[in-house]
């Protein structure tokens, strides 16, 4: 069972995840531009290299969105008072797993079976 005092930290944790990718998000979206397809003015490996980072950008941000989901998932949690329990198996999920992941659903047992 975590304490008073563990269910804010990990609260003050996660909205200061949030926050930053949120920022992430902002600065990703403000610098990410199509790519070009002109073949006259952008050499063919130009191009390339271009829609190579064009992908890995949309990767992050898909990533971030799916982290997003689950911080907000993890808040939910803690308002219900359900944080911190393993949605499989409904067991204490350790705070030392929590530390490193505020938002994991799952105890250490249950995260290989999701």
């Amino acid at each position: 069972m975590l304490t008073t005092q563990q269910l804010a930290e990990f609260h003050t944790k996660l909205l200061a995840e949030q926050q930053k990718l949120q920022q992430e998000a902002v600065q990703a979206q403000q610098s990410s531009a199509p790519v070009a397809l002109d073949q006259q003015s952008v050499g063919r490996l130009s191009r390339m290299d271009a829609m190579q980072a064009q992908a890995m950008a949309q990767e992050l941000a898909r990533r971030r969105a799916r982290q997003l989901v689950e911080i907000a998932a993890a808040l939910k949690r803690l308002e219900t008072g359900d944080y911190g329990y393993c949605q499989a198996c409904d067991e204490v999920i350790g705070a030392a797993r929590l530390g490193i992941n505020p938002a994991c659903r799952y105890c250490l047992s249950c995260a290989d079976n999701h």
